[in-house]
């Protein structure tokens, strides 16, 4: 009876934490694309936009590491609820405070980088989460996983395309508030749907770096923290670039740079549906290692700066992949975590996979500035297909360590 009962509290928990990452993303999606457009054409400046995205992105790599604590101490579900109802007010004040015309660019900055220290505390609540609904087993863990990728990529599908269609009729800091009120709807689905359990506390004695150290300790996982530290400065990269592309070739149209967005979306919202099933069948790395494959190659149009139809065709099947990537390595990652150390190490891997991206964003703006999107495009388009050689070309030449992972849980 009492397993009777449990199911649909699972169901409707798992359903909660889909649509409240959904809602949110919808809204961020906005955000990331309104907030770098309205930073372009308030200064015309790629690397002044590049330093907003930098600032966002740099309390995550420094704040991350600690915030495996404050997961741990006040539980995942409290620590979402939380970040949800804190980021509302902070987000808003933007518009707030461009409309009364005190928003200086360094008060933006600060405001932005308050914004992005709550997101590493949230992310791995979000993961952290998913085996006390689910249980321990790693199939079920990616497949929850893919279907919350399903979700937000659904949201990155449809946010971009609504933030370049409303931008020029309510402008770009009017979409903000738009983000903010997601963030409280968000709330307020985690608050009456995901039920409250005691946060673990047995891991506070192990230290805030006790996180980091099982991460550089482990003879898999260490090495895939520094090929992701490269990634994340890549994609940075090509995040900065893809505003700017449309700013530049097409006449400053924001419904184009948010087609380009929302090809993003597009592309891994269909690649999750194939994902949750195709994780049954093959082993969770081997997957991740197919699919960063397959996701560097379409990359290579970009360089040429060809018709936006052409982008956004490439844009979609690069992203169609990334669920086969993303879901695996945190269902591995979290199933290879002792429980008592899970926040703290999903944390420690937020913090390493931002670790580059400020430099990556700055780099890029700099490289704007000077000389354009191609030769971006190109060094990102190269780089990221080098990583990938070498992530499938370590996953197959660690055979046994990644059989083991994959066997490891029921």
């Amino acid at each position: 009876m009492e397993q009777a009962e449990l199911m649909p509290v699972k169901k409707s928990a798992i359903s909660a934490l889909i649509l409240a990452e959904t809602i949110s993303v919808l809204g961020t999606r906005m955000t990331y694309l309104a907030l770098p457009w309205f930073v372009l054409v308030t200064t015309g400046s790629p690397g002044k936009m590049s330093l907003v995205l930098a600032a966002e992105i740099l309390p995550m790599a420094i704040l991350g590491i600690p915030s495996g604590t404050v997961v741990q101490k006040l539980g995942s579900r409290t620590t979402m609820l939380v970040a949800d109802f804190a980021r509302a007010p902070i987000l808003a004040s933007v518009p707030l405070l461009y409309s009364a015309g005190v928003l200086s660019f360094g008060l933006l900055l600060g405001i932005v980088a308050l914004l992005g220290s709550f997101m590493p505390p949230y992310f791995a609540s979000q993961r952290t989460i998913l085996p006390e609904i689910v249980g321990e087993d790693e199939t079920r863990m990616s497949q929850a996983n893919s279907s919350i990728e399903g979700g937000t990529a659904f949201a990155a599908l449809i946010g971009p395309a609504l933030a370049g269609a409303l931008i020029p009729f309510i402008g770009a800091p009017n979409v903000l508030y738009v983000d903010a009120a997601t963030y409280l709807i968000a709330f307020v689905l985690i608050l009456a749907f995901v039920p409250r359990r005691k946060p673990v506390t047995a891991a506070v004695q192990h230290g805030v770096l006790a996180g980091l150290r099982f991460l550089l300790q482990d003879k898999l996982l260490a090495p895939m923290a520094a090929i992701v530290v490269v990634f994340g400065f890549l994609g940075a990269g090509m995040s900065a670039g893809l505003p700017v592309y449309a700013f530049d070739e097409f006449d400053g149209s924001s419904w184009i740079a948010g087609l380009f967005y929302a090809a993003l979306g597009a592309g891994a919202l269909v690649g999750s549906v194939f994902a949750v099933v195709v994780v049954k069948r093959v082993a969770p790395l081997h997957l991740a290692a197919f699919g960063i494959l397959a996701f560097s190659i379409p990359l290579w149009v970009l360089p040429f700066l060809p018709p936006w139809p052409v982008v956004f065709v490439a844009l979609f099947i690069a992203t169609f992949f990334t669920p086969l990537v993303n879901g695996p390595i945190i269902a591995v990652l979290t199933a290879r975590t002792p429980e008592y150390l899970r926040a703290k190490v999903m944390t420690a891997v937020i913090s390493v996979n931002t670790l580059a991206a400020p430099l990556g964003f700055l780099l890029a703006g700099q490289v704007l500035e000077n000389w354009g999107v191609v030769p971006l495009f190109g060094a990102v388009a190269l780089g990221i297909t080098c990583m990938a050689i070498v992530f499938a070309a370590f996953v197959w030449r660690q055979g046994d360590v990644v059989a083991a992972v994959e066997l490891a849980t029921p």
